[in-house]
C-alpha cells in the first residue's frame, strides 16, 4: 500500500452536514483543510444514500412567522438550500449530492478526500500529532498532519481513536436534574432508519416480498401512519418511524440493524401493497437505501454538557457559536417493536437556544473539536441539537473556531480562557450570515458603521437605518427567542411599494476611505420551511423550484468620489442571501449607493445589512 505524507491547518473526519460546514469555514477563514469522509458522496444522513430532509431550529416550519419569526438557520446551510432550489427543481437525490461536492471542491483552501477512513491516531503530549487513514479504493495510506482535528463522523471514530472521553446510552433524571430523563441510566439510545421511496403508475402493480421480510398487522402499526397522504402518510416518501436497533449497539451490531431494517422496512410495504385497502394499488417501490440512517452512537465528553434545563429555558452562553430550536424529540429505543408506544415524544421549545463552543471542544487531547450529533450533550438535549440543519449551523461554528485556532496557535482546549478571542470569532461568524441570539454586528472593521445612510424610499417598519442594526433577521415573533436578548422590528430596509423599481440605499462618509470588499445581506424569506424533501406534501410547505420572491434579483453598485464616480458593479440574476463582492482594486469613496432594480417576486426592495472592509483578506492573521 502506498504511504502519502499529508500537512493540513485543519483536519476534518466526516463529511456529513457538519463536516462540510465544518471544512468550508475553515477553509474560507484562511486555513489549509483536508476533509476525509469515508463513503463516495457527501452529506451523511441527508445524502442519496438515506435521503432525509435537513431539518433545524424553524421546526419544519411551526416557528415560522412573516417579519417576527425568522429561525432557519444562516451562513452555509442557506447558501446550499438557496443553491438547491434553483439547481434541482426535479428534487433530484443525487443534485444534492453535486452540490455538496460543488461547494467543497470549489474552495481552493479545500482538498476533499472520498472514501478516506481516518482508522489511527498519534498522540504526543497530550496533543494529536497525526492520523492515519486509509483509502482502500486506491490502495492508499496516508499519514496527516494538522494543528486542529474536528471530528465530524457521527458515531465519533476520530475522537476514539484519540481517546477522548465520550458516553454512550441514556442518563438518568439524577445525573442533571432532567425531568425528561430515565429513572435509571441505561445503555439504550435512539434507533435507526432505512427509508424508502415510491412512485405512482398508471396501472396496478405488484409486490412480491421476500420470503425473510416481517410480516405485520394492521394492529401492530396503529400508532404509525403509513396511509393516506400528508408527510408521514404519503407513499412517495417515508417512513421516519421504520426505526430499530436502539437497544443495541448502533455501532458494533450496525450490520444486524441494517439486515433487520431491510425486513421491517420491506415487511412495513409488503403490508401497504397486499393486506387491507390502503389505496396502493398503482404503487411501487422505486427506491429504498442500504445504508442505515443513524440517529445516536457516541457523545463526547467536552468542556460542557449540554443539558434539558440549558436548551428548555434558552440559558445565554458567552462562548456560543452556533443555536438550535429542534423539539426534544426522542424514539422509542425499540422502534417498530415498541408497538404500544408512539414512535416518537416529541416536546416543543418556547424559545430557540444557544449551543456552546465548550460543548464542541474535547477535555484531551488538547486540539480536538467536535461537531454534529456527537457533540458533549445529554441524551435528552442531544434529541434536539441531532438534527442535521442544528448540525450544519455548529459544523459552521467549529469550523471557523478552528481555523482561528489554527492560525493563533492556540490549542482548543484553551480557548475558553480568551473570551476577547470568542468575541472576535463570534464577529466572525455573524459577519458570514450565522445567527447567534443576542450578538449584533460591532465589527470595527466594518466601515459601513461609520456611514450614515439614506435610501430613496423607505417603509415605516422597514427605515434604511436598520440596515445598520447589527442583526439581519427578525426572531422577536412566537417561539423565536427571548426578548431580552434580541432587538424586535423587522431588521431591514424595505422600500415603499407604491415607488416601485429602482430604489437605492446610499452610505455616506465625511471623508474618503479605502475599498476593497462590499458584502450584502438580502432577505431569502428565512420564516419558510426549505429543504430538498422528495415528500410532496411537505415541498407543499415551501417555495421550491425558482428564486425565494422576497430576494433581490437586479441590482446595481455604485460608488462616488466628490460626485465622481469611481466604481460600478452590476449584478443580475441572484438568488443567494449573502452577496460578497471582492473588487479588484482597492478603491477610494466617499459614497457608496446600491440600487435595486428587481426582485424575485415582491413588489419591494429589502436589504437586511450592508458592510464594507478596506481587505478582502479573510484570514485571522
Amino acid at each position: 500500500m502506498n504511504t502519502s505524507n499529508l500537512n493540513c491547518d485543519v483536519l476534518v473526519a466526516g463529511g456529513g452536514p457538519a463536516g462540510i460546514a465544518c471544512a468550508i469555514s475553515a477553509a474560507r477563514n484562511g486555513s489549509k483543510v483536508i476533509l476525509c469522509h469515508d463513503r463516495s458522496v457527501l452529506g451523511g444522513n441527508s445524502s442519496s444514500e438515506v435521503r432525509m430532509h435537513i431539518v433545524g431550529a424553524d421546526g419544519s416550519g411551526r416557528r415560522g412567522v412573516h417579519l417576527e419569526t425568522e429561525t432557519r438557520e444562516g451562513g452555509i446551510i442557506e447558501e446550499i438550500r438557496l443553491e438547491t432550489t434553483v439547481r434541482n427543481p426535479q428534487r433530484s437525490a443525487s443534485m444534492l449530492d453535486l452540490i455538496f461536492y460543488d461547494f467543497c471542491h470549489n474552495e481552493p483552501n479545500l482538498t476533499l478526500m472520498l472514501n478516506t477512513v481516518v482508522s489511527e491516531v498519534e498522540i504526543i503530549n497530550s496533543s494529536i500529532s497525526s492520523v492515519t487513514a486509509y483509502r482502500h479504493s486506491t490502495e492508499d495510506k496516508f499519514e496527516i498532519k494538522a494543528k486542529i482535528y474536528c471530528d465530524c463522523t457521527g458515531d465519533g471514530r476520530l475522537g476514539f481513536e484519540a481517546n477522548a472521553k465520550f458516553i454512550q446510552g441514556r442518563e438518568s433524571k439524577l445525573d442533571f436534574d432532567e425531568p425528561l430523563a430515565q429513572d435509571k441510566s441505561d445503555n439504550k439510545s435512539l434507533g435507526s432508519t432505512i427509508l424508502l421511496q415510491a412512485r405512482k403508475y398508471n396501472k396496478p402493480m405488484p409486490f412480491i416480498p421476500p420470503i425473510w421480510v416481517r410480516k405485520f398487522t394492521e394492529d401492530e402499526l396503529r400508532f404509525r401512519p403509513h396511509g393516506g397522504f400528508g408527510v408521514d402518510q404519503g407513499f412517495e416518501y417515508g417512513y421516519w418511524w421504520v426505526e430499530w436497533g436502539g437497544h443495541l449497539d448502533t455501532i458494533k451490531d450496525n450490520e444486524i440493524i441494517r439486515d433487520t431494517l431491510l425486513s421491517i422496512l420491506l415487511g412495513v410495504w409488503d403490508h401497504i401493497k397486499n393486506s387491507g385497502n390502503h389505496d396502493a394499488d398503482n404503487w411501487a417501490l422505486d427506491w429504498f437505501g442500504f445504508l442505515p440512517g443513524k440517529r445516536e452512537s457516541r457523545r463526547f465528553i467536552g468542556q460542557y454538557i449540554l443539558n434539558q434545563q440549558d436548551i428548555q429555558n434558552s440559558i445565554p452562553f458567552e462562548d456560543s457559536i452556533a443555536f438550535g430550536g429542534w423539539m426534544i424529540d426522542t424514539h422509542p429505543p425499540e422502534g417498530v417493536d415498541a408497538i404500544d408506544k408512539p414512535p416518537a415524544n416529541q416536546i416543543e421549545l418556547d424559545n430557540i437556544y444557544d449551543i456552546p463552543l465548550r460543548s464542541c471542544v474535547a477535555q484531551y487531547p488538547n486540539n480536538l473539536m467536535f461537531a454534529g450529533r456527537n457533540i458533549s450533550a445529554t441524551h435528552i438535549a442531544f434529541a434536539s441539537t441531532r438534527v442535521m440543519a442544528t448540525c450544519f449551523a455548529i459544523g459552521q461554528g467549529v469550523g471557523t473556531v478552528a481555523a482561528y485556532l489554527s492560525q493563533k496557535e492556540i490549542f482548543s482546549n484553551k480557548i475558553i480562557d480568551y473570551p476577547k478571542d470568542i468575541k472576535k470569532i463570534q464577529q466572525r461568524l455573524i459577519r458570514d450570515d450565522s445567527y447567534l441570539i443576542g450578538v449584533l454586528n460591532t465589527d470595527e472593521n466594518d466601515l459601513a458603521l461609520q456611514s450614515e445612510i439614506k435610501a430613496s424610499s423607505e417603509q415605516n417598519c422597514g427605515n434604511a437605518f436598520n440596515i445598520l442594526s447589527g442583526q439581519t433577521r427578525s426572531v422577536h415573533g412566537i417561539k423565536g427567542a427571548k426578548s431580552d436578548r434580541i432587538i424586535e422590528g423587522t431588521n431591514r430596509w424595505m422600500s415603499k411599494p407604491e415607488d416601485g423599481f429602482p430604489v437605492f440605499v446610499e452610505l455616506n462618509w465625511e471623508k474618503e476611505i479605502y475599498i476593497e470588499e462590499i458584502q450584502i445581506i438580502f432577505d431569502s424569506g428565512m420564516h419558510r420551511v426549505l429543504t430538498l424533501s422528495h415528500s410532496d406534501a411537505y415541498v407543499d410547505k415551501m417555495i421550491w423550484g425558482k428564486p425565494q420572491p422576497e430576494t433581490v434579483k437586479d441590482y446595481l453598485i455604485e460608488g462616488f468620489y466628490k460626485k465622481e464616480r469611481s466604481l460600478s458593479l452590476k449584478i443580475i440574476d441572484n438568488f443567494q442571501r449573502k452577496n460578497i463582492h471582492n473588487l479588484k482594486e482597492i478603491k477610494k469613496v466617499d459614497k457608496i449607493r446600491i440600487t435595486i432594480l428587481s426582485t424575485n417576486g415582491i413588489d419591494h426592495a429589502r436589504i437586511c445589512e450592508v458592510r464594507i472592509y478596506s481587505s478582502s483578506d479573510r484570514s485571522f492573521k
